[in-house]
């Protein structure tokens, strides 16, 4: 980026009308180089224990890859592309052990300090990209309805009420290697957010609103009101929810270096 900026960050997590929590979701900032953050949503399947085994695997390898990356020598999409296949693979080897059938989707965004931004997902959780209200790109589900949507025999506002919503064509976990399509936005700019959610939030949303509520309110905010909002339209038949917000934000003082605020800590 040209100009300094920060980075301000929230997180938000409810087991919806579901009777136990299998989502996961964490905003890392890392420990080495300030500005560069790491947004990670896994959405797990699989019964009350294995889908709970699955996502915390994710996020597991996530913060372990983390840790080890470096913006200034590393690769960031391939560093995204491994979290997927390591996390695969242990999911895999833990349905071998524990005789379950453990299955999660991933949406993950990496944040490098001067300002580039990619990302990776599989299944069915996914990321967007605002820029002052608009949107401007988002990731497409693996998902058999998406299928149906990009040959045209559907439309997105059919896909969400079909009745095969549910199914994914790729994810962590199955027995085929899953997909890892990858993003790269070159430069964000102050403006823009970035917003990783399970399906139990965006379900329940238009890009439009998404991009409202984004706009209007701080991202600690936005994920209250998402989540408060979807559980009103779920009308008790809501699943797990979570969400990731990060927006950049222009430094009043220039002289400051970019920083990252997690509101509410």
């Amino acid at each position: 980026m040209s100009k300094p900026f920060r980075l301000i960050a929230s997180t938000g997590i409810h087991k919806g009308d579901r009777d136990y929590q299998q989502d996961q979701v964490a905003v890392l900032a890392h420990p080495r180089f300030n500005g560069c953050v790491l947004g990670v949503v896994a959405d797990g399947m699989g019964g009350r224990s294995g889908g709970r085994k699955a996502s915390d695997q994710v996020m597991m390898t996530a913060r372990q890859l983390f840790e080890r990356y470096s913006p200034e020598t590393d690769d960031a999409t391939s560093m995204l592309k491994n979290l997927v296949n390591e996390a695969h693979i242990v999911i895999r080897l833990t349905a071998i052990s524990a005789e379950q059938e453990p299955h999660s989707t991933i949406a993950a965004f990496l944040i490098n300090p001067r300002g580039d931004c990619h990302w990776v997902h599989a299944g069915d959780s996914r990321v967007y990209h605002f820029q002052h209200g608009r949107l401007l790109h988002r990731t497409l589900d693996h998902s058999y309805v998406q299928a149906l949507v990009d040959r045209g025999e559907i439309t997105e506002a059919e896909a969400n009420v079909h009745p095969h919503s549910n199914i994914l064509v790729g994810c962590l976990g199955a027995e085929s290697d899953p997909p890892a399509t990858t993003h790269f936005i070159p430069q964000l700019q102050p403006g823009d957010v970035i917003l990783a959610c399970s399906d139990g939030v965006w379900h329940y949303f238009s890009p439009n609103e998404l991009a409202s509520v984004i706009e209007g309110l701080s991202p600690r905010e936005a994920t209250e009101f998402l989540i408060d909002k979807a559980r009103s339209r779920a009308r008790g038949g809501g699943d797990n929810l979570s969400l990731a917000i990060v927006k950049i934000e222009p430094l009043e003082d220039e002289k400051k270096p970019p920083r990252i605020v997690f509101p509410g800590g």
